[in-house]
């Protein structure tokens, strides 16, 4: 008779739970016999896709490498030319002004009497030479009024001195009163020629007082100061109320619808740097785009202490986004041109420092470290220039997918060897 027909209830749960996991044991060891070994990618039954480039060498023209800082086209400290009560401030720090605007207005009252005043004398003036307020001086000064005047008395004391000589020597008149006619002669004579020098005398005055009086409107005008150029107002040293000198400083106005960036470069490039080129500005508010500047001016002079020569670009700031005091790094073209190795970005491994590329050598790959120049970018994408560790002729891998390691086994993915356009 079977056991379990006469066995209790938890005896039979026990022998259900001992079967159960008997049946797990046995099922672990039988998926643990059909498992395979792990395998590594790069190993010689697994060996890692590459592609292969090719190393060789480029003629590249060198672009120099220089940083600075941006400065404004123009700034200027802008002072007052007269003496005055300040009147109104229309400007303000930030604020965007144009050629010509009203910053500061002076109190013009006491400047406007001056002007009147000098207008009186030019009028009193042009009175004297009987000319008008628009006509210019006259030329001829017989033609003055009282020259004329002055000329008629003495032709008129010249003709009865004439005569009482004539009739002296006829014995019709006394020796005194020939004396008296004389005399009335030099006199006449006299104020003739007094009366020229009066017609100089005036238009020596009236240049002197018109230009007294051109002086005064100019003063008056300068009691509004203008922008002498677009631009903002950096700083405000004003407010209403205020008596100022002349000189006092009341704003200080920069130009920045262009800008000059001076670039320190390396004395090594001094050969190399020509004014009209085109150099290309980066600024670190705006990574991603490139600002276009021209070679203005070189400094001929070498800074012995950082050993670089100064050259200024010219660049243009319509827009305003660029802000005098940016740091700037510039890369200028130059005419010198240098052999040299260039490898795509993807080829170039950098870990902790360490700059390195796997090279081809028979099936497997062999680690070797590199020292890039640099990185350019054309149309090629993305480069680095390779200043040692490489040889034309070189292979270089790149793996597909995942990274490779010393030693790894490789084998070329795709087919065709040599360079690999797509590599980036």
């Amino acid at each position: 008779m079977p056991f379990f027909i006469n066995s209790k209830p938890e005896s039979r749960r026990e022998a259900a739970n001992f079967a159960l996991m008997t049946a797990f044991v046995v099922v672990g060891v039988a998926g643990c016999s059909k498992a395979q070994p792990t395998s590594v990618l790069g190993d010689a039954s697994h060996p890692a896709p590459v592609h292969f480039y090719t190393v060789a060498e480029e003629t590249a023209r060198r672009r120099i490498q220089a940083v600075g800082s941006l400065y404004a086209l123009e700034e200027s400290t802008l002072s007052s030319e007269v003496e005055g009560r300040v009147d109104e401030v229309l400007s303000d720090v930030g604020d965007n002004v144009r050629e010509g605007q009203p910053l500061v207005r002076l109190d013009p009252r006491e400047l406007q009497f001056e002007v009147d005043r000098q207008r009186g004398i030019v009028t009193q003036v042009r009175a004297q030479l009987g000319i008008g307020p628009n006509d210019p001086p006259p030329s001829d000064p017989k033609k003055i009024a009282s020259v004329q005047r002055a000329e008629a008395d003495l032709f008129d004391a010249d003709q009865k001195y004439k005569r009482a000589q004539e009739m002296f020597r006829d014995k019709l008149i006394s020796q005194q009163q020939l004396d008296e006619a004389a005399s009335r002669y030099q006199s006449t004579r006299a104020t003739y020629t007094v009366a020229l020098q009066e017609v100089d005398r005036l238009k020596a005055l009236l240049v002197s007082s018109e230009a007294s009086e051109r002086l005064a409107e100019k003063k008056l005008n300068d009691s509004t100061i203008r922008a002498p150029y677009p631009g903002s107002i950096k700083t405000r040293d004003v407010h209403p109320g205020e008596y100022l000198k002349v000189q006092s400083p009341v704003m200080v106005l920069v130009r920045t619808d262009r800008l000059r960036a001076r670039l320190a470069v390396p004395e090594r490039w001094a050969g190399w740097v020509k004014g009209g080129v085109t150099v290309d500005l980066h600024v670190d508010a705006f990574p991603q785009e490139t600002f276009h500047g021209k070679i203005s001016r070189i400094n001929p002079a070498i800074a012995q202490d950082s050993r670089t020569f100064e050259a200024e670009a010219l660049l243009a700031n319509l827009d305003g986004r660029l802000k005098p005091g940016f740091f700037v790094q510039a890369s200028i073209p130059s005419e010198k041109e240098e052999k040299t190795i260039f490898l795509p970005e993807g080829a170039v491994n950098y870990r902790y420092g360490v700059y390195k590329v796997f090279l081809l050598n028979g099936d497997h790959v062999a680690e070797r470290q590199i020292r890039p120049a640099g990185q350019t970018e054309d149309e090629r994408g993305r480069r680095f220039e390779v200043a040692e560790g490489l040889k034309p002729g070189d292979r270089v891998a790149v793996a597909v997918s995942g990274e490779l390691h010393d030693g790894a086994v490789v084998q070329q993915a795709g087919g065709n060897a040599g360079n690999t356009p797509a590599m980036k």
